[in-house]
C-alpha cells in the first residue's frame, strides 16, 4: 500500500522561501511539528527550522534545522542538505536567537506555535534588530495543496480504513458495545498496516447519535436502531476521515430512515458542488441549503468539511463562517453533513474527496445506502 514519493522536501521550503517576500518578512520560524516534518521529513518530537529569505541567507547562511542530541542520527538520516543542522543544548530558541542576533530584520511567526514565553524571550535575544511578525498559517497553506504523492498516501489510508470497517460489519454490530466495536476497528487498522487511528474512533448507537462527538460506551448496540461509526487511519504520515451511519434491523423507525434521506440528499448536493472555484463557504450553502428546507437547520449546527493531511483536521474549512477564498485544486476535503434529534437519533455521512479542476475523486468507497447490519 506504499504511495509513490512525495515531493522531496527541500522543493517545498524553497517554495517557501521564496514567498517571505508577500508575507513581508525576511526569516520564517517553523515550530510546529507537523510544519517542520512537511519541510523537512523529520519525523521526531523535538525539533524546529528556520527558513530564510534571500537578503537574510546571505548574511547568515543557510536555512536551519534545530534538534537536540536524541535525534542527531535521525536528523542526518531525514532531513535533506538545503538545511544546515544544529544539534542543540539547552532550549531551541536560544540558538535560534544567538544565530540571527547579529543581523536585523523581520521574523515571521506562528502565534498559535510560539508561546508568550517564547515570544518574550526571543524577543529579548533579538533585541531591536529584528521585529517579530504574526504569519499565522503560512506552512498550512502549503500544505493545503496536495502534490501527486500525498494524494497517493491519503487514498492508501482511506482504502486501509475502508477494509478495517468493511472486516467489522461482516460480524455484526447489534449485541457488541460500542466501545467494543471502536477497539476492534482500531486494531484491524494497525493489523492491516495504519500507523494509528487518525483521531479517536466514533460508534454511536440510537439517541447516543445525537451526538456529533460522541464517545463510545459501553453499552450494547440494539436492534432496529441507527449506528453512526466516524473513523479514519494514520498511514504513511497522512490521514482519513469517513463516516457511514448504518441500521441494526429492518424495523428502524420512519424518521429514521426519512432523516437518513435527508443527510444523504444533503451530502451528495454537497459531494457535487465540490471543484475549484466557489470557497468553502459557498459549498457548504448547498448542504445547508437541503437540510433547513426540510425544517432540520437547527439540527445541523457543524461545519460541512474540513481539510484532510498529515492533521486530521486542517485547511481549508467549509462552513458558515469559512471565508471567501476558493477551493484549489488538490485540497483533499471532507463532506459531511449530519442532522442530530437530541434524545432520538443522529445521522452523519461523510466522504473524502480530492478537489478537481471540474470535478472531484471520492477516496471513500463504502455504499452510502441505508445497509442494514445485524
Amino acid at each position: 500500500m506504499r504511495g509513490p514519493p512525495a515531493e522531496h522536501p527541500s522543493g517545498r521550503v524553497e517554495r517557501l522561501a521564496s514567498g517571505l517576500g508577500e508575507l513581508e518578512v525576511d526569516a520564517l520560524l517553523v515550530e510546529s511539528l507537523t510544519d517542520v516534518r512537511y519541510l523537512t521529513g523529520f519525523t521526531g518530537s523535538h525539533g524546529l527550522a528556520l527558513v530564510l529569505g534571500e537578503a537574510a541567507a546571505a548574511e547568515t547562511g543557510p536555512h536551519r534545522f534545530f534538534t537536540d542530541f536524541r535525534y542527531a542520527t535521525q536528523s542526518a538520516a531525514e532531513v535533506p542538505d538545503v538545511f544546515e543542522r544544529r544539534i542543540v543544548t539547552g532550549e531551541l530558541l536560544e540558538s535560534v536567537g544567538a544565530l540571527l542576533a547579529p543581523t536585523s530584520g523581520r521574523l515571521g511567526f506562528d502565534e498559535t506555535q510560539l508561546t508568550v514565553k517564547g515570544h518574550r524571550r526571543l524577543g529579548e535575544l533579538l533585541g531591536q534588530g529584528w521585529e517579530l511578525v504574526a504569519c499565522n498559517g503560512a506552512v498550512e497553506r502549503l500544505r493545503a495543496v496536495k502534490e501527486p504523492g500525498e494524494i497517493a498516501r491519503i487514498r492508501a489510508a482511506a482504502e486501509l480504513a475502508d477494509e478495517a470497517l468493511s472486516g467489522i460489519l461482516e460480524g455484526g454490530l447489534a449485541g457488541r458495545t460500542e466501545r467494543e466495536v471502536a477497539i476492534e476497528l482500531e486494531l484491524r487498522m494497525r493489523r492491516l498496516g495504519a500507523e494509528a487511528a487518525s483521531f479517536p474512533s466514533i460508534v454511536a448507537s440510537g439517541a447516543h447519535g445525537a451526538l456529533p462527538h460522541a464517545q463510545p460506551r459501553e453499552q450494547e448496540i440494539a436492534r432496529d436502531v441507527l449506528v453512526t461509526i466516524d473513523w479514519g487511519a494514520l498511514h504513511e504520515g497522512y490521514c482519513s476521515d469517513c463516516t457511514r451511519t448504518y441500521a441494526t434491523g429492518e424495523h428502524i423507525s420512519e424518521l429514521a430512515r426519512e432523516i437518513y434521506e435527508l443527510v444523504l440528499d444533503a451530502q451528495e448536493q454537497g459531494l457535487a458542488a465540490v471543484k475549484a472555484g466557489p470557497s468553502g463557504r459557498d459549498v457548504d450553502a448547498v448542504a445547508r441549503e437541503v437540510i433547513e428546507r426540510a425544517g432540520h437547520g437547527e439540527h445541523f449546527g457543524h461545519g460541512l468539511g474540513h481539510g484532510v493531511g498529515m492533521e486530521i483536521h486542517e485547511a481549508p474549512r467549509l462552513s458558515r463562517t469559512a471565508g471567501e477564498e476558493p477551493l484549489l485544486e488538490g485540497n483533499v476535503v471532507t463532506i459531511e453533513p449530519g442532522v442530530y434529534l437530541p434524545d432520538l437519533l443522529g445521522v452523519r455521512i461523510e466522504d473524502l474527496v480530492v478537489v478537481g479542476g471540474e470535478s472531484q475523486e471520492v477516496l471513500t468507497s463504502l455504499s452510502k445506502a441505508l445497509t442494514v447490519v445485524s
